[in-house]
């Protein structure tokens, strides 16, 4: 297996995640004592939240940008950046290097394209909701998005800076969470795209009627995909 690099620590919840489910597909390919070769540039979510909340992303973009450069340096052969938010900087990381860094929203419409679907509700952090850089990508796909209210985005928003982020779990949050779901599903969602790394770690396909569309595992198997391809040729 080539390997992988991750933009991590936003969060460092999340980075678990793809570091779990990258060892555990490797192990399931080459059998259970093998893990993945994964190199891991982890950010200060801390720093990271400040700027985003003040706006400054030319310095995400910098930032983001050293770190996609440190991982080609050192070996990578693709790209993960483990958060949908900082998707945001894709294109400042894709500028300084030569290798390919994996969009979670291209990833995403393939997987929501492959199941047929049409209309779908997304789910995120508010920049991820209420900005237009994962939207934009699905409307390409010929899929239909619909965001929950206003008021539901800062309940959203709010889990996951408060308690996600951090490893906690509430079980007020996560009724809330599927109650709001259950609202996009009446609006007419066909499925819900988890739209943030951390939200499979309080929502699972059992806690919803309709698909969900996990766009960490999502992320994590199509770059695992792709370098088991590039390694086969």
């Amino acid at each position: 297996m080539n390997k992988i690099g991750l933009i991590g620590g936003i969060t460092p919840e999340s980075t678990i995640l793809y570091y779990r489910i990258l060892n555990r597909l490797n192990a399931s390919k080459l059998g259970e004592k093998h893990s993945a070769a994964i190199l891991i540039n982890t950010l200060d979510f801390g720093e990271v939240s400040q700027l985003q909340s003040a706006g400054k992303w030319d310095l995400l973009n910098e930032m983001m940008a050293n770190a996609g450069k440190s991982l080609e340096n050192a070996g990578a052969t693709c790209i993960l950046i483990c958060a949908n938010t900082m998707h945001l900087c894709i294109d400042a990381v894709r500028k300084v290097v030569k290798i390919p860094v994996i969009h979670i929203a291209e990833a995403t419409a393939k997987e929501i394209t492959n199941q047929k679907l049409k209309k779908v509700a997304l789910l995120g952090t508010k920049y991820t909701m209420e900005k237009d850089f994962f939207k934009e990508i699905l409307i390409s796909f010929g899929i239909e998005v619909i965001i929950p209210n206003a008021e539901d985005r800062e309940e959203i928003h709010g889990v996951i800076y408060d308690e996600l982020s951090k490893g906690e779990f509430n079980a007020t949050s996560k009724e809330n969470y599927i109650n709001i779901i259950n609202r996009q599903i009446k609006n007419g969602a066909e499925g819900i795209i988890l739209g943030c790394t951390e939200i499979p770690l309080l929502i699972q396909q059992e806690d919803v009627s309709a698909p969900i569309f996990d766009t960490t595992k999502i992320h994590a198997t199509a770059a695992f995909e792709f370098s088991n391809l590039q390694k086969n040729q």
